[in-house]
Parts: C-alpha cells; structure tokens; sequence
C-alpha cells in the first residue's frame, strides 16, 4: 500500500482515517491531517517556510540521527511536490 501524507505538512497518515481532517460535509479529508485541515478548510496560514520550521523539530524528534540541517534541506525539496504548497 502506498503511503499517503498530509498535502500540506508532509506528515505520515497511516493506515487508518484517525489522522485525517475533515471535509465541510463531517466526512474524512483524503488529503490533509486533523492538524492542517478542519471543517473543509487548511487551519495553517504560514508560507511553506513557515511549515517547514515548524517540522523540523519533529522530522528530527522522529529520525533519531537526522540534523536540523538536514530535516530542513529534504523539506525543502519534498514540501513543493505537496498539492497545498503547489497552488501557491
């Protein structure tokens, strides 16, 4: 199964729909998590750096190993492909 992330803070989804927003209608975004999207709306109103340095304490919390340098630079190249920072 190919794994989904939140399109506009990169973050895992999982398997289940518990990390998911919500669309307008109540039902599950397909798109975003609860933290990014709420009621059919994207909640985050930074830039895409913004974004990013507010992930990258939790890019290097969850990759034991990894720099802030480095969480930020593969951010940075992952961030754009993400259909909310693509619109922008």
């Amino acid at each position: 199964m190919e794994e989904k992330y939140c399109q506009v803070c990169g973050m895992p989804m999982g398997e289940t729909d518990e990390l998911y927003g919500t669309e307008k209608d109540g039902s599950k975004s397909k798109d975003y998590c609860k933290y990014c999207y709420d009621k059919g709306e994207v909640t985050f109103k930074g830039t895409m750096e913004d974004m990013i340095e507010f992930c990258v304490p939790n890019m290097v919390e969850a990759n034991p190993g990894i720099s802030e340098e480095e969480a930020r630079k593969r951010m940075k190249v992952f961030f754009p492909t993400l259909k909310h920072w693509q619109a922008k």
